[in-house]
């Protein structure tokens, strides 16, 4: 009786597992994937609030340039001001300078995020 339990417990001991070496190993390679991964989200994250701001931007400045297409060369002046609460945190500032040459001038358009803390602002020049 007491060889079959020998036996038997010979037996059991034979299963491996996982060493502690082993679980280490594999904790940190995991640990290391993750912070690739939520280092990739967080720019991909930023990027893409970026972008959405560069679109934004463009195209509220294409309304305020086409304003001022549409206005008598002696009405354009320099002036700012916001795009309402349809757009709210963004804001216009249109500078006009002379160039020297008659009935020419430069024209600044600039639109800002206030909201944004970098990389909020996109400026747009054209001669009318």
């Amino acid at each position: 009786m007491k060889r079959n339990i020998a036996i038997r417990t010979k037996r059991y001991s034979n299963f491996g597992g996982f060493t502690l070496l082993e679980v280490m190993i594999a904790m940190a390679i995991l640990a290391t994937t993750l912070v690739v991964v939520f280092q990739s989200q967080s720019q991909s994250i930023s990027t893409t609030g970026i972008a959405r701001f560069q679109t934004t931007a463009s195209l509220l400045a294409k309304i305020k340039i086409a304003e001022i297409e549409a206005a008598k060369p002696e009405f354009i002046v320099s002036d700012s001001g916001d795009f309402g609460d349809d757009f709210h945190g963004y804001s216009w500032q249109v500078n006009v300078t002379e160039t020297g040459f008659d009935k020419l001038k430069k024209i600044e358009v600039q639109v800002i995020n206030e909201i944004m803390t970098s990389n909020n602002s996109l400026l747009f020049v054209f001669y009318r």
